[in-house]
């Protein structure tokens, strides 16, 4: 079956069995020189590869990946979003809706940037599990800083004719909600872990909370005005209920 993207590309769909286990993924063609997987957080497998690449060697590299595959499927299957355990080299973390695969490597100095499907935190020493997930803890906050200012930003232009103000917002650890809007203080906080979700569920709370602005129940005049600015705001909280 083949079918094409927004973008043009042409997507097709595919599968290999590994262990008695069928794993169906869609692939592409790209200007990348090698090939790369990925797993979104609906569980669906995309497989990026460079022009003229056999489906025999599709196959085959998917084939290798099969083990982590179903190893960030068991891991989002139990909720990895609040309950992230693991440190370690191979270890896999969520970022904005992708799993990437945690690599350990050695060079001058600590870093951490992703790359395809990989989390590759760089440092001149053998890190421990605690200076591991201080480092990444710290990169999470930093991303979420910069992507929450774009997107409040956006989602408060969306709202102008509502004539409300952009609140200060903070980032925060929050084991229990998602976000909050202080009548008191008149600032929103928001949980570090929405870096993790999709795209689609930052904006929703964003909005959400903004909405609070204006209407302080969840009343019908609420959704209402949620809607008018997140058409798709149900499967966005949907998601959100089952890591809360």
């Amino acid at each position: 079956m083949v079918c094409v993207s927004s973008r043009g590309d042409e997507i097709k769909f595919d599968s290999v069995e590994w262990g008695g286990t069928a794993i169906s993924y869609t692939w592409c063609h790209s200007r990348r020189r090698t090939l790369g997987i990925s797993v979104s957080r609906d569980n669906s497998v995309s497989v990026r590869v460079p022009l003229r690449t056999p489906l025999k060697e599709i196959r085959a590299f998917v084939a290798s990946r099969a083990e982590w595959v179903q190893k960030v499927w068991k891991k989002q299957d139990s909720k990895p979003i609040q309950q992230q355990c693991d440190y370690g080299h191979g270890a896999v973390f969520m970022y904005r809706g992708d799993a990437y695969s945690l690599e350990l490597t050695k060079g001058p100095r600590r870093s951490l940037q992703l790359h395809e499907d990989l989390m590759i935190l760089t440092a001149p020493e053998i890190l421990s599990e605690v200076e591991v997930r201080s480092v990444i803890d710290k990169w999470y906050h930093k991303q979420a800083v910069k992507i929450v200012k774009e997107r409040s930003v956006e989602c408060h232009r969306m709202m102008q004719a509502e004539v409300i103000p952009l609140p200060p917002i903070t980032i925060r650890s929050m084991k229990t909600r998602w976000g909050s809007y202080s009548y008191a203080t008149k600032r929103i906080a928001l949980a570090l872990n929405l870096i993790k979700m999709p795209p689609a569920c930052l904006d929703y709370v964003i909005i959400h909370e903004l909405c609070h602005i204006k209407v302080r129940h969840h009343g019908p005049d609420f959704w209402e005005m949620v809607s008018r600015y997140c058409q798709g705001y149900p499967a966005a909280r949907k998601l959100l209920k089952q890591y809360t």
